[in-house]
């Protein structure tokens, strides 16, 4: 957008800004539904919560607005069967889809925490996704059952007597997954973070390499007959969350998530859940003193050395943070698949995280969370659906358009090149993200006092 009309774009008053933004809004998803009653509401819904000042309210009116996107994330299970068909996108995304969402939502925004708050590449953060589901497989499934024979349980749910291994609850391997998660960055942390900038993303990198590469052959590891990831065919099965018998019986609450007729819903509560905690904690973190310390480091390592703030130590507050979250939701997919396996966890994973974080805005935690929404809907169903429609429309003599190509095309088997193109669109016309933190905007909009010579215009 050119300067002058910016300018006269931010001196209207906040109120029409926003009335202007819902208009279109709301015109643009009646076009796309076809005027159908469900885009319709959704799109009075999405005006009723943006347009009017709630935060004039005091004390509760900054909440309203996500107390409403809150209930509508709850119900979606609900009205999800009765919404509109977007063109060319096709349905909304279905349950297995969402669960996945809140999984990749809950990374993304530990990843934001190193790389968005603290200013550090990461380039491995796969590798403390696989130790969370790992963790889940070693002490909720029989994976040790040679060590075990009898088992050994602890609130586990939904396991017949005498089942060989480790069987602990889900509940406290979530936490248990965190912490062993949090200090295995610690341990790798200490000897990296002294590394700066592509140094220290070369490193990380080369972590997030090795991990799988354990996963792949610690079904004999270092040649000892011990058999510590299941090699390839990995950990299979992996116990399911649940309440046992007493807390259904007296708190209706489900007793065990796979024998439940809404398991979906059941798991993308839980998933939504643990979102909603690693919000939280991402936003007060962020307006902590040792969130301000991570600001500082990244905008300029040395100036914040200076000032005192200890660089070691907070970088691997930084890095043992986003390696908690990480572990947490790596645990809790592997619950939900009840398996866990090597091939789940390449580097591309890592890449896949990170342009969530890049696409929706690094800093912003709600940035980032449309940005892995996004981009784990197009990898799920996205791509598939758009293929399906081209080809519908394109290809072969039957093509409801016009035959442009005979063989039809998969376009799901070009979905890093297709993230690859999005990513480049987005830093050529909106290099700060979608939903930039107001510092980040800022920088972009109006530059830096430490500008080069050569970026000076005459």
């Amino acid at each position: 957008m050119p300067r002058p009309v910016r300018d006269r774009w931010r001196a209207l008053p906040a109120f029409w800004r926003r009335a202007a933004i819902a208009a279109l809004v709301v015109l643009l998803v009646l076009l796309l539904s076809g005027f159908a009653l469900s885009g319709l509401l959704l799109a009075l819904v999405f005006a009723a919560f943006y347009v009017p000042p709630w935060q004039r309210i005091p004390y509760v009116g900054r909440w309203i607005p996500m107390l409403g996107a809150l209930l509508l994330a709850v119900g979606y299970p609900y009205y999800r069967p009765h919404m509109f068909q977007w063109p060319v996108l096709g349905p909304f995304p279905s349950m297995d889809t969402a669960v996945i969402a809140t999984v990749f939502a809950m990374m993304a925004v530990g990843l934001n925490i190193v790389v968005g708050y603290a200013g550090l590449l990461d380039l491995g953060y796969v590798a403390f996704y696989a130790m969370g589901a790992y963790t889940a497989g070693w002490f909720a499934s029989p994976q040790f059952a040679k060590y075990v024979p009898h088992g050994w349980y602890f609130g586990a749910v939904g396991v017949a007597p005498n089942v060989p291994g480790f069987h602990v609850s889900i509940w406290l391997l979530l936490i248990l997954a965190g912490v062993l998660t949090a200090v295995v960055g610690v341990l790798i942390g200490l000897p990296t973070l002294r590394l700066r900038g592509d140094y220290l993303a070369i490193v990380t990198l080369g972590f997030g390499e090795i991990m799988p590469q354990i996963a792949r052959n610690g079904d004999n590891l270092f040649g000892t007959g011990f058999n510590l990831t299941g090699g390839p065919p990995g950990i299979i099965p992996i116990d399911s969350p649940g309440f046992g018998t007493w807390a259904h019986t007296n708190l209706h609450l489900p007793d065990n998530y796979v024998a439940a007729a809404n398991f979906d819903k059941l798991y993308f509560w839980t998933g939504l859940t643990l979102l909603l905690i690693t919000l939280f904690v991402s936003l007060r973190l962020r307006s902590s003193r040792l969130g301000r310390a991570w600001v500082a480091i990244r905008e300029d390592e040395i100036a914040a050395a200076a000032m005192g703030v200890p660089l070691m130590r907070t970088k691997t507050w930084a890095y043992a943070t986003g390696a908690f979250f990480g572990g947490v939701a790596g645990a809790f997919y592997s619950s939900y698949k009840a398996a866990t396996f090597p091939d789940d966890f390449f580097f591309n994973i890592s890449v896949f995280i990170l342009c969530m974080v890049i696409l929706g805005g690094m800093g912003n935690v709600w940035g980032v969370l449309l940005g892995a929404v996004f981009l784990t809907y197009l990898d799920r169903e996205g791509l598939a659906n758009i293929g399906g429609w081209l080809n519908d429309h394109f290809a072969g003599n039957h093509a409801k358009w016009t035959h442009l190509y005979t063989n039809p095309i998969d376009v799901p088997l070009y979905s890093f090149g297709i993230y690859g193109v999005v990513i480049l669109v987005v830093m050529l016309f909106r290099p700060e993200g979608l939903l930039p933190s107001a510092r980040r905007r800022l920088e972009f909009e109006e530059g830096v006092q430490d500008e080069p010579l050569y970026d000076v215009s005459t």
